[in-house]
């Protein structure tokens, strides 16, 4: 449960660290990592001081890349409501734990991504 809410705290903090330009490493070339979409949206409308236009977009184009709409739709819901991160982490079904993985995936890989 404990490894829940800081999952939980680490993905809700991604909208909260500093905006800018971001690089993929992966790539020879850099590039900027940017995407419109609902968690964008999401991460927008948090009220985070910190959720720029450019981190937002990052957040999102990450979520492009391991989240499919329904789970997007689904993460949407932690921004409005963290609560609810917490009641999916501890369901028991099956349908939620492959969601769960998918999102510390996502999460992961924002805060690598996306991070100033």
């Amino acid at each position: 449960m404990r490894k829940a809410v800081i999952l939980m705290t680490a993905g809700l903090a991604l909208a909260a660290c500093g905006g800018g330009n971001r690089v993929d490493r992966f790539n020879s070339a850099p590039r900027v990592l940017y995407a419109s979409g609902p968690i964008k949206s999401a991460c927008q409308s948090s009220g985070r001081t910190q959720a720029s236009s450019a981190l937002c977009g990052c957040i999102q184009a990450v979520a492009d890349t391991t989240l499919t709409g329904g789970d997007q739709r689904k993460a949407v819901r932690f921004f409005r409501e963290p609560h609810e991160a917490q009641v999916v982490k501890m369901s028991k079904t099956a349908y939620d734990d492959e969601f769960w993985d998918r999102y510390e995936d996502f999460a992961n890989r924002a805060e690598r991504s996306c991070r100033a």
